[in-house]
């Protein structure tokens, strides 16, 4: 349960450790439904979103979890439906991805190290997570690895008054010589679970991130909903959404009953073209020299994607998280 609890110039905080945050989401998440087993997976990935510093994909997701409609829908355990010794693509049942491409990344996993290239597409699931949490796995197993997802339609694309395809983020792990680089990116310039947050805080967004269902320039959470997210960089942020829209038609989006969600997982061994410690030797020294170069005035750092979550992680696994005290009266609410 909480440590303490304080004001802070934002809203009033609720704090835990590492473990008591853990405690407390797999006991709010037995509440749902879950076994001890799913709640362990499902906690293990919301409590290392928040230690890399990702609230609300912490804590806070436990309340999209309860609330999303496909969770009150029948669902059937996940099962490969088609595979190759390279491939498998898995119908999720309804059953929440976090969980689904929890088990894919296991299997894209064992498929690589033992062939040295495999793919895994999974359908008929949602939400996900952070798709760093599954490609920083497949790099710390001496992979290359992407995750790529194809989601319900919430972005509009440049000139559009209504939304046609998701955020559709991409993730990418590579091995190195220490902690592996991640890079992951959502492809709308702001991303649903982060705006649900701010919707519950009572907040408002960015400017330049969304339109209301008129098609009009909105910061309100909830007209953003009703209408539509923007697409990060106009056409760039498009074109590779839309990239994202195409491999999760690879992955099954088809046979999804929305026929709009896609997950693809892949990994190879970098010993296909070069041998796996030169890789990592070589991509660390590349990744020294980006550091190396000379800062612009009033710069600090080359700061590397992950880094800060690397960072974060680290210090709030000592430190422990913090919550928005009305979230965690929500939490406390489900169920009861």
């Amino acid at each position: 349960m909480p440590l303490s609890s304080k004001r802070s110039t934002e809203a009033e905080r609720v704090h835990f450790t590492a473990a008591a945050a853990h405690a407390a989401m797999c006991e709010i998440i037995g509440r749902l439904g879950y076994t001890a087993h799913e709640q362990k997976v499902l906690a293990d990935h919301m409590l290392d979103a928040a230690l890399c510093g990702y609230e609300y994909s912490g804590m806070p997701k436990v309340l999209e979890l309860a609330g999303t409609a496909k969770a009150q829908l029948p669902k059937a355990p996940p099962r490969v439906v088609h595979e190759t010794p390279v491939s498998a693509l898995i119908d999720g049942g309804n059953t929440v991805g976090m969980l689904v491409v929890d088990d894919a990344t296991d299997k894209v996993i064992a498929r690589a190290c033992e062939h040295g290239f495999a793919v895994v597409g999974v359908f008929n699931t949602y939400m996900t997570g952070r798709s760093s949490y599954f490609v920083e796995r497949i790099a710390q197993a001496g992979l290359i690895g992407m995750h790529t997802v194809a989601s319900f339609p919430i972005v509009a694309p440049p000139g559009a008054a209504r939304p046609a395809i998701g955020t559709n983020p991409i993730a990418f792990g590579f091995p190195t010589a220490g902690d592996p680089l991640l890079i992951d990116l959502g492809t709308s310039a702001f991303m649903m679970t982060e705006l649900a947050l701010v919707e519950r805080r009572g907040g408002l967004l960015p400017e330049g991130v969304a339109i209301d269902a008129d098609g009009q320039p909105t910061r309100d959470p909830s007209a953003a909903r009703r209408g539509a997210l923007l697409h990060f960089a106009g056409y760039r942020g498009f074109a590779i959404g839309l990239a994202m829209q195409a491999l999760g038609v690879m992955a099954g989006a088809m046979r999804s009953p929305a026929q709009d969600c896609g997950y693809l997982l892949l990994a190879m061994r970098p010993d296909l073209l070069v041998p796996l410690e030169d890789y990592r030797r070589e991509l660390t020294a590349t990744l020294d020299r980006i550091r190396s170069v000379p800062l612009r005035e009033g710069a600090t750092e080359v700061r590397i994607p992950s880094e800060r979550s690397f960072r974060e992680r680290r210090r709030l696994q000592s430190d422990g998280i913090s919550i928005d005290r009305r979230i965690w009266e929500m939490l406390q609410a489900i169920g009861r």
